[in-house]
């Protein structure tokens, strides 16, 4: 058994990646040799021994099992259609959404425009995929805001056992849920944390072949929110001394005042 390529190396289709008794995962396959090439551009990853080339770019291609974040575009009998990116549109049954008995006017649960966390249920290349909304903290999602990255870029925005998307959630103290489908719905904090939370899944997307990049996020997101403070501080200062300087040309003019009298 033996490898050809370092952690997260990036490689390209047709590289030996490996040979022995490994898996071939993710964009790999694997000759009769039991030899696992590489079938994308991308970055190749060695975990136990299985072997998996993650694209440095490119649509989503649905899976059975994806979480997605989508947004209703059509209401059609007891079917919604849903925009969940990439080339195929999604259907989604009311059975598969909702508890039975329900209304005849399904619009009424999820209408044109509301955005919602579901999991491909099915998905054939000829009909598209079919989701549900039948499991844990599939939902319709409100409020909040939508930030669109790569599909390929989105193991690197959760991390290793959630490192990455947990440490911004905590630093900003925000809701983030992530969908395979490359969208980010976040909610919470206050507008310049939300601006934060852009800034930051953008640069995990734009240097997610890069090391240490939890950290230099943390500190991306610690110095921006330092300048957030001082700004607020500048501007209580600022605040303060006008406040003394209306006092002080009150207690002027009262003096006058007293002096004429």
């Amino acid at each position: 058994m033996a490898t050809f390529f370092e952690n997260r190396e990036i490689v390209v289709p047709g590289q030996l990646l490996a040979e022995g008794r490994y898996r071939s995962s993710f964009g790999t396959y694997v000759s009769a040799d039991d030899e696992v090439f590489s079938a994308l551009v991308g970055l190749a990853e060695l975990r136990g021994n299985t072997v998996r080339v993650v694209p440095l770019h490119g649509v989503y291609i649905p899976r059975e099992g994806d979480r997605v974040i989508g947004t209703i575009t059509f209401v059609a009998g007891n079917n919604w259609k849903v925009d969940i990116g990439g080339p195929y549109g999604a259907s989604l049954h009311a059975n598969n959404a909702l508890r039975k008995p329900y209304d005849d006017d399904i619009s009424k649960y999820y209408d044109v425009g509301d955005v919602i966390a579901a999991e491909v249920a099915t998905y054939d290349r000829t009909t598209g995929p079919y989701l549900s909304m039948k499991g844990r903290g599939l939902r319709k999602l409100k409020g909040g805001t939508i930030v669109e990255v790569s599909p390929a870029k989105i193991p690197r925005v959760i991390g290793r056992k959630g490192s990455m998307i947990n440490m911004i959630k905590d630093k900003l103290d925000i809701q983030a849920m992530v969908g395979q489908n490359g969208r980010i719905w976040i909610r919470g904090g206050d507008l310049d944390s939300l601006q934060i939370a852009k800034k930051a899944f953008k640069m995990v997307a734009e240097q997610s072949h890069t090391k240490n990049l939890t950290d230099r996020v943390a500190q991306m997101i610690d110095e921006e929110l330092a300048k957030l403070h001082e700004n607020d501080e500048n501007e209580e200062t600022e605040e303060t001394s006008a406040l003394e300087d209306g006092e002080e040309v009150e207690d002027e003019e009262e003096m006058e005042e007293v002096n004429e009298e």
